[in-house]
């Protein structure tokens, strides 16, 4: 199925959409058996909550309406650390949230955020739903949380910036920067003399408006989904590292759940997962071109000045002793040696 770029970007409909969708949602959910929370930190018309829209209602449909999962976009239940808490506890059923996050409990879940690890998709696929991936959502489920097979992909990270493009390491030093909540984030940024700022998403856009921070990191479909570039002048193609979303649930809950009800929702959300993949592959491949239309400067810079900045400043070092040989073994056998 394609999915028009309309979709993604008209955000004042989706708006007025969520409010009829949750009235819907709640006349639904009083019928059902199992009703329950999908909750997310990017705005509805992203792909993955399109496509998570998608499987919703499919599971809806295949358990004759036994299941009725609501799904929350935009931060509404709350910022990624709240939310992610609110799994734990069992207050959210579902959660999509990044490895990088994530990493805050469970340390080996940043791995994917190794700066210049993965030079291309193929790579990330390879390693993510491969034995890379397989070892981070054994480390997750020792965690008390259970995690589905395929990340969500969210893409290839760019600098954007309201005061300068970046074009060599040296225009980091000093910059201010919101990352994620995130030691791996903090850490990358500080190893170029930068100033990074942990900032929950939802924060991110009065951050930039109010010069708290001169720029953020992000893929570009987020970018332009969540009108960055209209507190932000450059974008600088940097590709600094690839980003997904673990698919999170509550442990208990999950295990809860009948077996052919699992089965159901497993099947709905793998399809859908592998759908977004296109999804989000083929929209940042057009962004670009939306990006400048909407004043936005871009650039592309020489990326090996920047790895060897990284080496020099011990990071790749610093975090194969925080992840451990193996999860470091297996990260370099897709990203060849780092260190």
């Amino acid at each position: 199925m394609t999915i028009s770029r309309r979709k993604f970007v008209q955000g004042t409909a989706a708006a007025s959409g969520i409010a009829l969708a949750a009235t819907h949602q709640i006349a639904s959910a009083q019928t059902a058996e199992f009703q329950m929370k999908w909750a997310s930190n990017i705005p509805v018309t992203h792909p993955t909550n399109v496509r998570v829209k998608e499987a919703l209602d499919l599971i809806r449909k295949d358990t004759n309406g036994k299941v009725d999962i609501q799904l929350f976009p935009n931060n509404q239940l709350g910022g990624d650390t709240d939310m992610l808490s609110q799994v734990r506890s069992g207050a959210i059923d579902f959660f999509p949230l990044s490895g990088l996050i994530l990493q805050t409990l469970v340390p080996v879940a940043g791995i994917n955020g190794v700066a210049f690890a993965f030079k291309d998709y193929a790579t990330v696929w390879a390693a993510m739903d491969g034995d890379l991936g397989a070892h981070v959502r054994a480390a997750i489920t020792k965690a008390n949380l259970y995690v589905f097979d395929k990340p969500l992909d969210n893409g290839y990270r760019d600098i954007t910036s309201s005061t300068r493009p970046i074009v060599v390491p040296e225009d980091l030093k000093g910059f201010k920067i919101r990352v994620p909540v995130s030691p791996l984030w903090t850490s990358l940024f500080k190893a170029f003399g930068a100033s990074p700022t942990s900032i929950n998403f939802a924060e991110v856009y009065s951050a930039l408006q109010t010069k708290v921070v001169e720029g953020q990191e992000n893929p570009l479909a987020i970018i332009e989904i969540a009108k960055l570039y209209e507190v932000q002048k450059y974008c600088s193609m940097t590709n600094h590292m690839w980003d997904g979303q673990w698919i999170l649930s509550n442990t208990k809950k999950w295990a809860a759940l009948p077996a052919d009800i699992q089965a159901i929702i497993t099947k709905h959300i793998t399809e859908k997962v592998v759908a977004q993949r296109d999804d989000l592959r083929r929209l940042n491949n057009n962004v670009e071109v939306t990006l400048k239309a909407k004043g936005m400067t871009f650039n592309t810079p020489d990326v090996e000045p920047f790895r060897a900045t990284l080496s020099k400043a011990g990071f790749y070092k610093e975090w194969k002793g925080k992840f451990g040989d193996e999860a470091w073994g297996k990260l370099e056998k897709y990203a060849g040696k780092l260190v």
